[in-house]
């Protein structure tokens, strides 16, 4: 029986997979999970906690890769969507944490936000820190911050809205999301850093992990993970292709998809 391209958990959710190898399995990781909540074992959503008590009781999707392990080698906010890589060993997962840790994985979302940029791309440098006020929120600061950096581009506005690309080259916590509101272009429902949405659900944050690109430190190959596109764009009245350049639902392999580079 061939593996399922997905992992499902005992609540019926089911997450696709969107790459493995030897080493690494990436998947879609869905809004609303969370990989490091502040009370770790009471809460129903431990999206690592999930898969490793289903990794325990040997569902299938996990025997059949006769999985035993199975650890996220860098986080995504819980409520944000996409790429997720995960380590199929603590070998695969110091490897892969050294290259996150060494800047050498690319990454790249989209973000929706509220209003339109004065520029078509720019680079925000604004230093990240924790703010003391409230657990888990961080604020811009110029002096105690840690140096962060993003990339943006815009692809797509609207009447009141813009499609951004944001390419974070340090990897702080919440570090697109404020870099956005720091200039005024909070994402959609964003609840925290900017005035949620009112245009789709509060609960639905417009920001998602498109990409992964890097070097295989095992098998030295160029490799690219990519999520589908085309649903997010549409909930929000764009309309954009991967980075790859074709339309995520049209891909061979179909909608859930990643290739090697030649």
């Amino acid at each position: 029986m061939a593996k399922p391209r997905h992992i499902e958990l005992a609540d019926g959710t089911r997450i696709p997979i969107l790459f493995e190898d030897r080493s690494v399995i990436a998947i879609d990781k869905p809004a609303g999970w969370l990989l490091v909540p502040y009370n770790w074992d009471k809460t129903d959503r431990n999206l690592h906690l999930a898969i490793s008590s289903s990794i325990r009781a040997g569902d299938f999707w996990a025997r059949s890769r006769n999985l035993s392990y199975l650890r996220n080698i860098h986080r995504l906010d819980g409520d944000t969507s996409g790429v997720l890589l995960m380590a199929r060993s603590p070998g695969a997962l110091d490897s892969f944490s050294r290259l996150f840790k060494s800047r050498q994985i690319q990454k790249r979302y989209l973000a929706v936000v509220r209003g339109l940029p004065r520029e078509q791309q720019w680079v925000c440098r604004l230093k990240i820190a924790p703010d003391s006020r409230q657990v888990g929120r961080m604020k811009i600061d110029a002096r105690g911050g840690k140096e962060s950096e993003t990339q943006f581009r815009v692809l797509k506005t609207a009447k009141d809205s813009a499609l951004i690309e944001a390419r974070p080259v340090t990897g702080r916590t919440h570090q697109i999301r404020l870099h956005l509101a720091a200039v005024g272009l909070p994402v959609l429902g964003d609840r925290v850093y900017g005035t949620g949405g009112t245009d789709v659900d509060a609960t639905t944050l417009a920001l998602r992990a498109v990409s992964l690109k890097y070097i295989d430190p095992f098998q030295k190959r160029p490799v690219l993970i990519e999520a589908p596109v085309e649903e997010f764009c549409q909930s929000f009245e764009f309309e954009l292709k991967t980075e790859s350049g074709s339309d995520a639902s049209s891909s061979g392999s179909g909608p859930y998809f990643a290739r090697l580079d030649p």
